[in-house]
């Protein structure tokens, strides 16, 4: 059986067994499939994914959160790169997002049984990014959770231990959010007087770096035109 045959299989039991859920929706792609579901039936769907043997998940092998802000939107222009710089060091507005799906918690899942990958998604608001914990379900999430939480700020109810996991415990804000500043809000440093690390204000100030141009590039200079080579002037 194919990779595409086992996708296909996995589709059809989906909507056999999920047919109760009327509000998950699928979305297949070459070589993957993603389940799109309500966060207040999250728990019921990925117990049913769990537990139904033609399903069968026995594996949650990753959990991430994902920021949705400005999605899609590109402040990475290079054609005036030369001239004008980049602005990524410097502090930037807000970027604008739908409040009610701008965050999401995705999942891996991995059924041994049956050869196949899935992967489920989850929207949550951006005031209040909470969703169930599934640490009940499979025990390997809760330092996946942990990791969501730590770098997106995303609460999971029912969590034994959320706490940070990467970041140091009096970190401020979550890193991964796109409305985070690339300087940090504090900065750390030993004080040998107090002998403890203490924690101050940024004393980074933001700018924009401009990169040294070595030489000229005439594809930047207004009214450029590509030249037509010789064999297609004869």
């Amino acid at each position: 059986m194919t990779p595409e045959d086992r996708l296909e299989k996995l589709e059809e039991a989906l909507e056999e067994h999920l047919e109760d859920f009327a509000d998950c929706h699928r979305q297949r792609a070459p070589g993957e499939l993603t389940l799109t579901v309500p966060r207040e039936q999250l728990i019921p769907v990925m117990r049913v994914l769990r537990e139904t043997r033609d399903l069968a998940f026995e594996q949650c092998i990753d959990v991430c959160g994902v920021d949705y802000a400005a999605y899609g939107e590109s402040e990475w222009v290079t054609t005036a790169a030369a001239n004008a710089g980049f602005g990524r060091g410097a502090v930037r507005d807000t970027p604008e997002a739908d409040p009610k799906n701008r965050f999401a918690a995705v999942y891996h899942l991995l059924s041994m049984t049956q050869n196949v990958r899935l992967r489920v998604k989850t929207f949550l608001d951006a005031d209040r990014p909470i969703v169930d914990s599934v640490v009940d379900i499979w025990a390997s999430a809760l330092w996946y959770e942990r990791e969501a939480f730590d770098l997106f700020g995303i609460m999971f109810q029912g969590h034994p231990d959320l706490r940070r996991i990467l970041t140091d415990y009096g970190f401020i804000g979550h890193p991964f959010r796109k409305d985070f500043p690339l300087i940090g809000q504090v900065e750390m440093r030993y004080d040998p007087e107090q002998q403890r690390v203490i924690y101050e204000p940024v004393s980074i100030e933001p700018r924009t770096l401009v990169p040294r141009v070595i030489r000229q590039d005439s594809r930047y200079e207004a009214g450029w035109k590509p030249q037509a080579s010789t064999e297609e002037a004869e």
